[in-house]
């Protein structure tokens, strides 16, 4: 403010007025000093205006860390927020290791003080809301009293392996998800579904846990396609791991899919650049992204969502990594 104050030729005073849309101030020297401020690019500190207004107009995602799938959802956000007025701030809380509880500290560090409301994706705790509008993204434990986005994993969880028994494959491994999260577990119900439906036993020998991660799922994939009488088809959890399944192929003399089919989850950008291109199930990240900022909105104008919890169809994506067994 010294510095506008001293570029226009006014007090501080006068500055902090127009700062603040109070009384007192011809339309001229209004004018001047708003000038200066676009000219030195000046802007208000969020905390003061807090403190003033107790709002900031702005809203925050906060997600555990930047990976793609947190990524795209951002994406979505960003996409939609233009026509709300609301600024976006993005803040990764969990880079600790993921541990329970991240959110609750983003919250007590943000809330109230820097953001008006929060969208948290995959929050392990989903009643952590200290005092503000919280939109939760795909919570661990499924969907609870807070407001909730996420996809139909169980019936994409269907679609990926309905797409593998359609092609002829029997022999199909499950690279499943993290055991605590509630979209992992809906994932692998809805693989067991599709094989019990079309009359296929599942062998508990192909089904193992990927974490969802390239690096956890490194070790899983090449038990499974190590094994004496190994997998046809691969329905892999999430697109990273399924990416990584097929490296794990290729390093061990298969190709993909003459030799092994892969499906995916997600449909993150990434699975359209693998080689081969993935097959893989759409949850459509940006619409999820932007029908939980709608959501926050709505309760930051005083509208209670209905219904509280939003699950969106999914979709499948068939690519280059499916195809018949030739063996």
């Amino acid at each position: 403010m010294e510095d506008v104050a001293r570029a226009a030729g006014v007090s501080v005073a006068t500055v902090s007025k127009v700062v603040n849309s109070r009384y007192g101030v011809s339309r001229a020297t209004f004018d001047k000093v708003t000038g200066v401020i676009d000219e030195l690019g000046y802007a208000t500190s969020l905390g003061a205006q807090s403190l003033r207004s107790h709002t900031t107009n702005v809203i925050g995602v906060l997600v555990a860390e930047f990976e793609p799938f947190s990524s795209e959802l951002l994406k979505g956000v960003s996409d939609a927020i233009g026509p709300t007025g609301y600024d976006l701030l993005a803040f990764s809380g969990g880079h600790r290791g993921g541990e329970v509880g991240w959110e609750r500290r983003s919250l007590s560090r943000l809330g109230g003080t820097l953001l008006d409301g929060a969208i948290i994706v995959t929050p392990t705790v989903v009643g952590a809301q200290n005092g503000i509008p919280v939109v939760a993204v795909d919570p661990h434990t499924g969907p609870s009293g807070v407001p909730t986005v996420d996809a139909d994993n169980f019936a994409g969880g269907v679609l990926a392996t309905e797409h593998l028994l359609a092609l002829g494959h029997r022999r199909i491994a499950l690279l499943g998800g993290r055991s605590d999260l509630e979209s992992a577990r809906q994932r692998e119900r809805g693989f067991r579904r599709a094989m019990a439906e079309a009359g296929v036993e599942v062998d508990e020998a192909l089904v193992q846990a990927g974490d969802y991660r390239a690096e956890t799922a490194d070790g899983p994939a090449h038990e499974l396609l190590s094994l004496p009488q190994p997998p046809t088809a691969v329905f892999a959890a999430n697109d990273l791991s399924a990416i990584r399944t097929m490296e794990v192929a290729r390093e061990l003399g298969l190709r993909v899919p003459e030799d092994l089919s892969v499906v995916g989850f997600d449909n993150v950008p990434e699975s359209a650049m693998s080689l081969p291109p993935l097959t893989t199930v759409d949850q459509s990240l940006k619409t999820i992204g932007a029908t939980a900022l709608e959501m926050l909105v709505g309760l930051l104008e005083g509208r209670a969502p209905d219904p509280t919890h939003v699950c969106l169809p999914v979709s499948l994506v068939p690519r280059a990594s499916t195809a018949a067994p030739r063996r």
